[in-house]
């Protein structure tokens, strides 16, 4: 960890927020109805430095899901609290703070949903991605996994994906990036949270620009997506990187939630379309030879079309906007 010497001569940036919750959630798995099975928080000042932390279990009421990955077993999670029982903790912990985590849209999401099961709302209006942090900063990693970001500022994990010691080391590297970004007056990737709702098991009515009907138990934000603040590049270009500004249209059921893809684009700088006209650059779909009226405009309009596994590997290295010098 670096030394308060190393900033003490630089103003510390009025516009920075007051505190900080880094959260790690281990979860039974990544799409719209897995679970947390455990939960970690450090809560930091606003310079970054430590001033408690927390851990629990929470029985997901279900497999646990990749045992090993998180190595809680149904056995060590029968006992546990539900997330309810843990709510108010939990709150006490986020309030007044931004949400800290490494790729925190994942954090984030499942955190809501539970919430939201619980017909509770989680007390965080925004919410830091030390990947976003990292590319502000322009480290040298290797790439964007939470063993690199520790490596580069010296911090030893000792147990991998438990939610407790993934939230210290990402506490510990999140100071020394912290100062950096103040020392170089770098304005904070903050962005906002907004709360999920979960449907009801009857269907949603119809309306305009929508789907007639959703998923049993779908997951829906209550908010409207910020424009993109990139121009639209043009087409993608099979085996070129994605270029901030694209347009990229999603269409039929993936295996990650939804909203979870298309805020993970977003936070890329990509331009996420309800729709798939000739200025779409991508359609993401996992069944491109079904006749949903994307698909079938995607054929007509001759718009590239990927799926959703090759889509998450684009969106590990989006290109930055062009300028106009770029032509």
């Amino acid at each position: 960890m670096l030394d308060d010497r190393t900033t003490a001569a630089a103003p510390w940036p009025t516009a920075y927020p007051q505190g900080y919750a880094v959260v790690d959630v281990e979860t039974t798995g990544l799409a719209r109805d897995d679970r947390i099975v455990s939960a970690a928080v450090y809560r930091l000042d606003a310079q970054g430095n430590v001033e408690d932390h927390w851990y629990t279990l929470v029985n997901p009421e279900r497999d646990p899901g990749p045992v090993w990955i998180h190595g809680l077993t149904g056995d060590m999670l029968e006992g546990a609290p539900l997330f309810g029982e843990i709510a108010n903790e939990f709150s006490a912990r986020l309030a007044d703070r931004v949400l800290v985590a490494h790729n925190a849209i994942f954090d984030w999401q499942m955190i809501a949903r539970e919430y939201a099961r619980a017909q509770r709302t989680a007390p965080v209006q925004q919410r830091l991605c030390t990947i976003a942090l990292s590319k502000e900063l322009a480290l040298p990693l290797p790439n964007h996994k939470l063993q690199s970001l520790a490596a580069h500022f010296g911090v030893v994990q000792q147990r991998a994906h438990h939610a407790l010691d993934d939230a210290r080391v990402l506490a510990e590297a999140f100071r020394p990036s912290l100062h950096a970004a103040a020392e170089r007056g770098v304005r904070l990737p903050l962005l906002e949270c907004r709360p999920l709702t979960e449907w009801s098991d009857a269907p949603a009515a119809p309306r305009i620009g929508y789907q007639a009907s959703y998923r049993h138990n779908s997951w829906r934000p209550s908010r409207k997506r910020p424009p993109c603040p990139y121009p639209n590049p043009g087409r993608y270009e099979p085996d070129q990187p994605l270029v901030q500004g694209m347009r990229v249209a999603f269409s039929g059921d993936t295996s990650v939630d939804r909203e979870l893809l298309e805020d993970r684009a977003t936070e890329a700088g990509l331009h996420v379309a309800c729709s798939v006209s000739r200025l779409t650059s991508l359609l993401v779909t996992n069944d491109p030879d079904s006749a949903t009226s994307k698909t079938v405009k995607a054929k007509s309009f001759g718009t590239p079309v990927v799926d959703e596994a090759a889509f998450t590997q684009l969106l590990r290295d989006v290109a930055p906007a062009r300028s106009s010098a770029d032509g």
